[in-house]
């Protein structure tokens, strides 16, 4: 394909990838006609197998689907797909805008089913950044991550399909055989497992990120900006626990034990059933929420969901009613935090605490490796601006704006004997 072509390429909004509900099959990839995909089911089944979760298919089947899109703008079958129609691939990726989604209340109308390269995003090439926040906001075009992660996807698929017997000869997402500058695992650390330095030729370079937290005053401006008692005792949950979005909204009415304030969850990746100690304060909002519930004849019992939607018909909150439920409350703040920030901030504050160890802090929030829990003790951006600006301060010589001025009654000079210098 040449590259002017692919400036025009214009991916028909074609195939979907439906939830069956079973727990053999939970999905399947459908092509434009509405048959099942059989290479997709297949490599499905071989997740399943391997013990993945539903969520994990979920999300590979999302990065079949776009791959067959594209392959369908290109008119090219996917067994006959050859490593340059994996190189137009990631190239469309950096530059093609991210589909719109169609809201449910506007089904039905006349939308734009392609996906076009190029429009307004396109004109500018920097990061638009959250000012209460600092983190970037989500642009019309596709983050290294998600490319990243449909790079991984796609080489996946084809090594299953070549093991089998079907598919192209040569993967269209081949491995980056080129020399390097540097020795596999070079000055390796024996006490250190080996890193896999296993890489595919169209992988885009992902930045790496540091978690953000939410500072205190502004989870309290938070807090109080929530609408119902449900949601400021499923946020207290979230800041005291450190539980991931889907452990916590996947629990039932059984799994809170108040008298010892624990909660029952079930671990994401490992799925082992785990109890976190919560703070009195996620217990209390979480009883007021109840007895609201109740006294509307929500179901009531052991087996039933704890969250609920707040209006009939009851039935479990979803991820993404409880996401829409965070994005409101921060539409007053101008913010742009994430559920998932609120297990940063909690991991953030089990950290600083000096009495709290760091292996406990790993326990608490699930991580396989001590490592992954170090990251939690990088400064927060807040606490790097105020550094440097008492650099800058003290640098310039004005340090008197850093402290108090002493009590009345004190004797600057006497208080500067005292303690040593200018204080």
């Amino acid at each position: 394909m040449r590259r002017a072509d692919l400036a025009g390429l214009v991916v028909p909004d074609v195939g979907r990838l439906i939830s069956t509900g079973s727990e053999a099959e939970p999905y399947r990839l459908l092509d434009a006609s509405g048959e099942v995909i059989g290479a997709a089911t297949l490599f499905f089944e071989e997740l399943h197998a391997c013990d993945r979760s539903s969520a994990t298919i979920r999300s590979y089947g999302h990065d079949l689907l776009r791959w067959w899109r594209f392959l369908a703008a290109v008119d090219v079958g996917w067994e006959r797909a050859s490593p340059a129609e994996g190189r137009d691939f990631a190239r469309w990726m950096k530059i093609a805008d991210k589909p719109r989604r169609e809201h449910w209340r506007r089904r039905g109308e006349k939308v734009s089913g392609t996906t076009p390269v190029g429009g307004n995003a396109a004109k500018s090439g920097h990061w638009v950044v959250n000012e209460v926040t600092g983190k970037p906001r989500q642009g019309q075009k596709f983050s290294p991550a998600t490319r990243a992660h449909a790079e991984t996807v796609l080489r996946a698929f084809y090594d299953f399909q070549m093991s089998i017997g079907a598919g192209p000869v040569v993967n269209p997402f081949p491995v980056d055989r080129s020399p390097r500058a540097f020795r596999s695992n070079a000055h390796h650390d024996p006490q250190d497992p080996f890193r896999n330095e296993r890489k595919g030729r169209y992988r885009p370079k992902v930045p790496k990120r540091i978690p953000k937290r939410i500072p205190d005053d502004r989870f309290n401006e938070l807090f109080a900006a929530l609408s119902s008692n449900r949601d400021r005792a499923m946020l207290a949950f979230w800041v005291s626990t450190g539980a991931r979005a889907d452990e916590l909204l996947s629990m039932s009415q059984k799994s809170a034990d108040p008298g010892q304030q624990l909660i029952t969850v079930i671990r994401k990746g490992t799925r082992e059933v785990q109890q976190l100690p919560a703070s009195p304060d996620a217990f209390v909002w979480l009883r007021i929420y109840q007895e609201e519930a109740w006294g509307k004849d929500a179901p009531h019992g052991c087996d039933h969901p704890l969250w609920m939607t707040l209006r009939r018909p009851w039935r479990q909150l979803s991820y993404s009613g409880a996401r829409a439920m965070f994005s409101r409350a921060q539409s007053m703040l101008g913010s742009n935090w994430t559920i998932h920030d609120l297990r940063h901030t909690a991991a953030f504050r089990m950290t600083s605490d000096p009495d709290m160890p760091l292996s406990d802090v790993q326990w608490i929030l699930g991580h396989a490796h001590l490592t992954t829990t170090q990251l939690y003790l990088t400064p927060s951006r807040d606490e790097v601006f105020a550094h440097v600006r008492a650099h800058h301060a003290r640098y310039t010589g004005n340090t008197q704006s850093l402290h108090a001025p002493p009590a009345p009654g004190y004797n600057p000079a006497v208080l500067d004997v005292l303690f040593g210098g200018r204080r």
